[in-house]
């Protein structure tokens, strides 16, 4: 079965805006969609056992280990049968939220996601990062250059995973929970109008280039 893996990250549930641009993607997405809501239920960080039992025999593993194997071979079995992925990843402390990466450090594994000899076995299937964000982070913005998610995530899921990567970036969500920022609210509500835009047309151009479920 082919479907869209739509992982979520924020801890906000339904205030979050990076949840709220995704919905707009899903609204217009036609097939079959697999969700994992890591704030809801995160997956293990990345442990001692789980490192080794990738380079032991299966009969040698311990118990801990082959507890480690089945939740790695789990959610890669699930990432591997997607044809298409759709990240919900805000920013926090300028980077991605610790259970975004717990999770890639769980599916990133060489041999299986990742070929270091060749393209991986997700080459060129599309993937949508929503990444919202309290500031502003573009050229000209003061904190130009802090973004530490998007071009870690493009690296990821890009170069290691292969993936087809397009990014959905609302800026300035603090705008108007903070009075003294008002005069930004005209570009906050722009950034909104172009992300949601930008989720439709994704979902849109996605659909017709991949096999329905």
């Amino acid at each position: 079965m082919s479907y869209l893996l739509h992982i979520d990250s924020s801890s906000l549930g339904e205030a979050s805006v990076s949840r709220q641009v995704a919905q707009t993607f899903l609204d217009g997405w036609a097939g079959t969609v697999v969700h994992r809501d890591l704030a809801a239920t995160p997956v293990p960080h990345l442990s001692a056992a789980g490192i080794t039992a990738r380079v032991t025999d299966p009969a040698q593993r311990s118990e801990e280990q082959a507890a480690a194997a089945a939740v790695q071979d789990a959610l890669i079995e699930e990432f591997l049968g997607a044809s298409a992925y759709l990240f919900t990843v805000p920013m926090y402390n300028l980077t991605m939220p610790s259970v975004f990466k717990a999770w890639l450090d769980q599916i990133i594994v060489d041999g299986h996601t990742l070929n270091r000899e060749g393209p991986s076995r997700t080459a060129g299937r599309p993937a949508v990062v929503i990444s919202a964000r309290g500031g502003g982070y573009g050229p000209g913005a003061p904190k130009h250059g802090l973004d530490y998610v998007v071009p870690t995530l493009e690296a990821l899921l890009g170069n290691l995973l292969g993936l087809d990567v397009s990014t959905v970036v609302p800026e300035l969500t603090m705008v108007p929970h903070a009075p003294a920022l008002a005069p930004l609210l005209p570009m906050h509500e722009a950034s909104m109008v172009e992300a949601h835009d930008r989720a439709r047309e994704l979902a849109a151009a996605i659909n017709a280039d991949t096999p329905a479920a």
